[in-house]
């Protein structure tokens, strides 16, 4: 249930995602849910310099957008992303000079900080291949379904480059600890879904068939939720990075107290004491 957008906020704060139709990945509502399908399934969904930019446009703007609550980002045809489309992207970037060069990497470093930055929980639907960014996408994400057939390579030192590209040496060690982390950023190696169940990368490994319906009924749970507690909880992982334990546990007495002023937070205390199931509304 989308609550109505006060036309004091209407003008730069509250936006509606209604008609989007991007151009370089497909993109559809179900409800509260909001799934991103990356369609390029001939070349296993490789992104390109315009995809990169209008994914990161997407989710910076899902910051202004309540009727979306949850996300779910996936690929078509049997896997999730190959990483940046080598033709389209590693080609132009040998003839780049430095100052191009970092505009790109810059520009997909963006995408992980809009990622992180936008309210709605993320979960990434992870089958067949999801290598360079398109693991940089799934860690990016909050939460990962994957397949025992999924593949997760961090692939940047297979071709040259460092491992340390768009914050997986600051994230990939926080989900699945330093020795695993460094293990897969120096050897660029395949990390198999089983083994990526075990080390914590993924949350749960359905079947492949079931893949896309056990991440679209997740959203759908969350979506069903406290969306302003569950984007106050998405902000405190995010910024309980860099705190000490004494100002993690006073920021979490002001967000927690913040929710507490919700009317979702009453929702729940008059359900409770009426035996029935709160409807949170986001409020």
């Amino acid at each position: 249930m989308s609550r109505p957008i006060d036309h004091h906020l209407a003008g730069g704060n509250r936006q509606s995602l209604a008609g989007f139709a991007p151009q370089h990945f497909l993109w559809r509502q179900l409800d509260g849910v909001g799934v991103i399908t990356l369609n390029r399934p001939e070349r296993k969904n490789p992104l390109t310099f315009d995809s990169y930019a209008e994914l990161r446009d997407l989710f910076r703007r899902l910051a202004y957008v309540d009727e979306v609550k949850a996300i779910v980002v996936q690929g078509a045809g049997g896997n999730f992303c190959s990483g940046g489309d080598v033709h389209e992207i590693i080609g132009p970037l040998t003839q780049m000079p430095m100052p191009d060069l970092l505009a790109f990497t810059r520009m997909t470093g963006d995408l992980v900080k809009a990622m992180r930055a936008c309210p709605q929980p993320i979960i990434a639907a992870i089958d067949g291949v999801c290598a360079g960014a398109g693991a940089i996408i799934a860690m990016a994400s909050d939460l990962r379904v994957g397949t025992a057939r999924s593949k997760t390579a961090f692939l940047f030192t297979r071709v040259g480059l460092a491992g340390c590209d768009m914050g997986a040496c600051a994230m990939l060690p926080r989900i699945v600890g330093q020795g695993r982390a460094s293990d897969l950023l120096y050897s660029g190696r395949s990390l198999g879904g089983e083994e990526a169940l075990q080390w914590g990368f993924l949350n749960r490994l359905p079947a492949p068939e079931g893949l896309e319906q056990t991440a679209l009924d997740w959203a759908a749970e969350i979506a069903s939720g406290p969306s302003f507690g569950h984007a106050m909880t998405k902000k405190m992982l995010h910024q309980e990075w860099a705190m000490g334990v004494d100002e993690a546990i006073e920021s979490e007495a002001q967000a927690q107290a913040i929710c507490m002023m919700t009317q979702d937070f009453h929702r729940a205390y008059q359900a409770f004491a009426a035996k029935q199931k709160p409807e949170f509304q986001g409020d």
